[in-house]
């Protein structure tokens, strides 16, 4: 009686084994993706020529965008760079105002909204 279970147990376990292992992964990734891989798709049934594509292409592209982005941030960053040299941001007697303040004796010295002093 053991010996019977005991032998069907083992084909069960076999049999199991081998429909995990039936897939080859030999030229897939980690994930099941293959990399350079092109797939073939069909624009119509009237025998044109067949596109292929690739994921090359489409990790290509998406490396030219990021390119792209960063030349335009780069393009930005300068262009605030060149801003903030203006004396409104860089000279500390503006103190976050757009004109300079007018230096009042002290009985004219009139109340700033902005900056909430007296100047």
């Amino acid at each position: 009686m053991r010996i019977g279970l005991t032998v069907i147990l083992i084909l069960i376990a076999n049999l199991m084994l081998f429909a995990q292992t039936s897939r080859d992964n030999s030229k897939t990734g980690s994930h099941g993706i293959d990399r350079g891989a092109t797939y073939k798709v069909k624009t119509s049934r009237s025998g044109k020529k067949q596109i292929k594509h690739s994921i090359r292409k489409d990790f290509d592209r998406k490396i030219e965008e990021y390119e792209e982005r960063m030349e335009q941030n780069a393009k930005r960053n300068k262009q605030l760079a060149k801003k903030m040299k203006k004396p409104q941001y860089s000279d500390p007697t503006y103190f976050g105002q757009k004109k300079k303040k007018k230096k009042r004796p002290p009985g004219k010295k009139k109340f700033c909204k902005e900056c909430e002093m007296y100047h």
